[in-house]
């Protein structure tokens, strides 16, 4: 299932002619993993503090339309890839109301504890997030 974040485009994250910074769109990547793992039932602060972290190890971005300063964006997330030891979110980002999308992106992360070692994910996690990527496909 996929999860849709929405949020404005903040001044901050243009430049002077008001258009988006092709940076800004990274953290809201983030933030929609974020709320698709909520939407999960999965608080990822409450993975870090069990001590199981998902680093990004790789990101690609396709920049399609601007996106401007007064815009409402859309992230759509959805979980592509799983693996005891691999997660692969995509995304597409758009300006609200528009159905072609501004952005779309991937991202790979690997499971890693607090001293940075890769670990597997655990049991109940993986059994979690691969039923949710089953109802996605």
């Amino acid at each position: 299932m996929s999860a849709l974040s929405r949020f404005p485009v903040r001044y901050a994250e243009t430049d002077q002619m008001g258009v988006v910074h092709h940076a800004a769109y990274v953290p809201w990547l983030e933030q929609g993993r974020v709320d698709w793992l909520a939407a999960q039932g999965v608080s990822y602060a409450e993975l870090e503090r069990s001590g199981v972290f998902f680093p990004v190890v790789g990101l690609e971005l396709a920049y399609r339309r601007a996106l401007r300063f007064g815009d409402t964006v859309q992230v759509e997330t959805r979980l592509t890839g799983l693996a005891s030891r691999r997660l692969v979110f995509v995304y597409r980002v758009f300006r609200e109301g528009d159905a072609e999308p501004a952005a779309t992106g991937r991202s790979v992360h690997v499971p890693q504890d607090a001293a940075g070692r890769i670990r597997r994910l655990p049991e109940a996690l993986f059994e979690r997030l691969k039923a949710a990527a089953e109802r996605e496909t």
